[in-house]
C-alpha cells in the first residue's frame, strides 16, 4: 500500500531543530550571567556577601516565612506553577497536564484561535431541507498530513481524520480515550476529535475572559474535580451576583439533579472537563441568539438534523409537532446508550430534572403545546443548542433536556 508523505514533515523536523537550539543557546546564556555575578561579589569580600544574606533573611523573616526563611516553600512554588498552567492552557484551549506528554518524539500541538462573532451572526442562516450536504471526510491525516487509507480514524461532527499514532504522540488523548476512538470512531456511534470534542472552543476571547473571572471570584481551581456541595456554592455565587438573590430550595433540587446527570458513573464528583463544558454551554446559551448558535453547527449535525427532522415528519409537509420536536432534541443524546438506536432514548437516569419539574406536569396548557406545529427553520433553531451539547465523547448530559 503506498503512503503520500506530506512536505511539511522535513520543514516541522528542521523548525523543532532549530527552536531546541534556540533553546539551548538561550539556557546558556542565562547560567552564565548568575556566574559571572556571583564571582565579582566574591572578588568584592566576604563581609558585603554574608551582609547581604543576613539582610535577605531579615527580610524574608518580616514577610512571615517561620518555617525555612527562604522564602515560599518548594510545594507552594510548584502548586502556584501547576495552577499558573492550568489557566494558561484554560485560557488557550488545551486541557492536557504537562506531565501527561509523552516528552519523547513529541508532536507540535496546533495552534487554536478562539472564533470571532461576525456582523451578520445574529442573521437567520437559510438551510434547505430537501438539500442533503453529505461533506467527505478529509483525505489526510490532520496531524501528519499523510494518506493511509483505512488506518484514518474521522469524527463525526467535522471532516477531519487522524491516524491513531499520532493522536497519541500529540498527547491529546490518554490510552483509555484512543481506545474509545479506535471501538467507535466507525461506527454509528462515532466519535468526536479533540477540536469538537471541547464545547470550550466555541467560546470567543471576550466570553472565555468573562467565564474565567467569575472561576477566579469563586475560588474555582481549573482542571480539578468538582463534589456536589463546590457545585451548589459556585452557583450561590453566580446567583447573587447576576440576579442579588440566594438560589431557591427548588434550585438547589435542580442543580443537585444536573450534578447527577453530569456524573453518571456516580463517582461521587464531575470531571473538570464535564464542568467546564456545562459553564460554556450555559455562556452559549446567556450570550447568543438561536441564529449565532445555528452558524455554529457543521455541514454533518445538519445533514443529521434532517434525518430526524424527515423521520419525524411522516405526512411529508414540512412540520411536525412540539411533542416530536422534543423527542428529537432527545435523540442528540443517543449516544449514551449505545445498544439503543431508536430514536425515543430513555433518559430516567437523570433524575428529578425531568421527573420531579413542575413543568412535567399534565395540563391542559401543555397539551396543547405538544400538538402546535414546528417548521424545519424552527426545529433547528431550537434544537442547535441541544445538538452541541452531544459533541462531546463523554456520557455525561452537559445540558438540561427538554420535558
Amino acid at each position: 500500500m503506498g503512503v503520500l508523505m506530506s512536505k511539511k514533515q522535513p520543514v516541522d523536523k528542521v523548525q523543532r531543530c532549530t527552536a531546541v537550539v534556540s533553546a539551548f543557546q538561550s539556557g546558556i546564556k542565562d547560567r552564565a550571567a548568575p556566574v559571572k555575578q556571583a564571582e565579582g561579589d566574591a572578588e568584592d569580600g566576604d563581609v558585603p556577601a554574608k551582609a547581604s544574606t543576613e539582610d535577605k533573611k531579615t527580610e524574608e523573616g518580616e514577610g512571615g516565612e517561620t518555617e525555612s526563611g527562604t522564602g515560599p516553600s518548594a510545594a507552594q512554588q510548584a502548586s502556584a506553577s501547576v495552577n499558573q498552567e492550568a489557566w494558561s492552557r484554560l485560557r488557550d484551549g488545551k486541557g492536557v497536564e504537562p506531565e501527561d506528554l509523552e516528552k519523547s518524539h513529541q508532536l507540535t500541538p496546533p495552534a487554536y484561535v478562539r472564533p470571532k462573532r461576525e456582523a451578520d451572526d445574529d442573521q437567520p442562516l437559510e438551510v434547505e431541507l430537501a438539500k442533503k450536504e453529505k461533506p467527505p471526510s478529509d483525505e489526510m491525516c490532520d496531524v501528519c498530513e499523510v494518506w493511509t487509507a483505512d488506518d484514518l480514524y474521522p469524527c463525526r461532527i467535522c471532516t477531519r481524520v487522524f491516524h491513531d499514532g499520532c493522536l497519541r504522540e500529540l498527547g491529546y488523548l490518554r490510552a483509555e480515550a484512543l481506545q474509545e476512538m479506535r471501538d467507535t470512531a466507525h461506527t454509528v456511534t462515532g466519535w468526536s476529535c479533540y477540536y469538537c470534542d471541547n464545547l470550550n472552543l466555541l467560546l470567543t476571547d471576550e466570553e472565555m475572559y468573562s467565564l474565567m473571572e467569575t472561576f477566579k471570584q469563586c475560588k474555582i481551581i481549573p482542571e480539578s474535580c468538582l463534589v456536589s456541595d463546590e457545585l451548589l456554592q459556585y452557583h450561590h455565587f453566580v446567583s447573587k451576583q447576576q440576579f442579588e438573590k440566594d438560589l431557591t430550595d427548588e434550585q438547589e433540587e435542580e442543580i443537585l439533579a444536573q450534578f447527577a446527570a453530569l456524573d453518571p458513573e456516580k463517582k461521587g464528583h464531575i470531571e473538570w472537563p464535564d464542568f467546564l463544558y456545562f459553564e460554556s454551554l450555559a455562556v452559549l446559551r446567556k450570550f447568543r441568539t438561536e441564529n449565532s448558535l445555528v452558524r455554529l453547527l457543521t455541514a454533518k449535525e445538519r445533514d443529521t438534523a434532517r434525518l430526524v427532522f424527515l423521520g419525524l415528519d411522516l405526512d411529508e409537509d414540512g412540520l411536525i409537532t412540539r411533542a416530536e420536536c422534543r423527542q428529537a432534541q432527545q435523540s442528540w443524546f443517543n449516544k449514551l446508550s449505545k445498544d439503543s438506536q431508536s430514536c425515543n432514548v430513555s433518559i430516567s437516569h437523570v433524575g428529578p430534572i425531568c421527573e420531579s419539574s413542575p413543568a412535567s406536569s399534565s395540563s391542559e396548557q401543555s397539551k396543547t403545546d405538544d400538538i402546535r406545529p414546528t417548521s424545519w427553520a424552527d426545529f433547528l433553531r431550537e434544537s442547535s443548542i441541544y445538538i452541541l451539547a452531544a459533541r462531546p465523547n463523554s456520557s455525561a448530559l452537559h445540558i438540561r433536556l427538554p420535558l
